[in-house]
């Protein structure tokens, strides 16, 4: 495996509607998904303007007091939006807790006491007028819910399926999706080699998109070889990864794959921004009729998008 390993996929062709680099495309993502489970996309409809104000406006947040940005802790939402400390998440009990704050938000919707579902947090209005936070992370959020629907159609016709299989499931208003910045800071060489800016995992759901800087630091674990590879900065490009959940919903076909993020030895702080798409609640995720031969057993058994994530989010806060 080498840094060319984890490819990267221009998706402009199938925007345009053009039908024989869409089947390429198909093909690249197809192969992808089975091995390693990540890519990164580029030719994608997100402005360079747009992301760059939104990783802009998340430094400027992150540099607020601590008393300010525990004003919106996610202990106060019902539906785990809002900001985490340093240390508050662990995901690789090994090396114990993720070195990275954290700030989640997700469709605006009146509270409703269901899962993952309800309003956003955001700071108070003589904050919020200085920074213009609240309005530019929610256009960022909208246009990267679009682009996941997009990517989700490209995910269907890999699988043989009807180009709008997914788009009930990821595209209507009440599915779940979550938008999570981090801020990673700076570490020297010494700290580094004990501790991880978030632990080894894979994610929870269904589809992940995350935007990072130059600093760098994401690697996939490679099980052939037990080996770490980083998973370089490419301008423009998202990172593309599939979670338990869809792995699941292939019959493992397509691979959910461990990744975690090296704390930066850098004198920068690092950040990111993943996308989340989680899908309908009452979703049953049952092995999709593609991904299972004729007289083969589906490798699980039935269960709702609702419960797989509640299984999952359980332990690691």
């Amino acid at each position: 495996m080498s840094k060319s390993t984890i490819p990267v996929i221009d998706i402009s062709g199938y925007l345009e509607n053009d039908k024989l680099k869409t089947k390429e495309i198909v093909n690249s993502l197809h192969s992808a998904f089975q091995n390693p489970g990540f890519l990164q996309i580029t030719g994608h409809d997100i402005p360079t303007q747009m992301r760059n104000a939104t990783l802009s406006a998340l430094s400027t947040f992150f540099s607020l007091p601590l008393e300010t940005k525990l004003s919106v802790h996610r202990n106060k939402s019902p539906c785990l939006r809002g900001y985490e400390v340093v240390g508050e998440q662990t995901l690789e009990a090994a090396v114990g807790a993720d070195q990275k704050e954290g700030f989640m938000i997700g469709p605006e919707l009146p509270e409703q006491g269901r899962f993952l579902q309800g309003p956003n947090q955001w700071v108070g209005e003589e904050v919020e007028v200085c920074l213009g936070f609240r309005e530019t992370f929610m256009e960022y959020f909208t246009a990267v819910h679009e682009l996941s629907v997009k990517v989700f159609r490209l995910v269907a016709l890999s699988l043989g399926l009807g180009e709008g299989y997914f788009d009930e499931f990821v595209g209507s208003k009440d599915s779940i999706a979550m938008c999570r910045a981090h801020r990673y800071p700076p570490t020297t060489k010494e700290m580094a080699a004990k501790m991880r800016g978030i632990g080894a995992h894979t994610d929870f759901g269904a589809l992940t998109l995350l935007l990072q800087d130059e600093v760098g630091g994401l690697e996939v674990y490679y099980e052939p070889e037990d080996r770490w590879y980083p998973v370089p900065y490419v301008a423009d490009a998202f990172v593309v990864n599939i979670g338990d959940m869809l792995e699941r919903w292939t019959n493992n076909r397509y691979k959910s794959t461990r990744h975690r993020v090296i704390s930066p030895v850098s004198d920068k702080d690092r950040y990111s921004i993943a996308f989340f798409n989680e899908g309908l609640l009452d979703q049953v995720i049952t092995c999709i009729p593609t991904c299972v031969e004729e007289g083969e057993e589906p490798l699980h058994e039935p269960i709702t998008a609702e419960q797989h994530l509640r299984n999952r989010y359980g332990g690691t806060y």
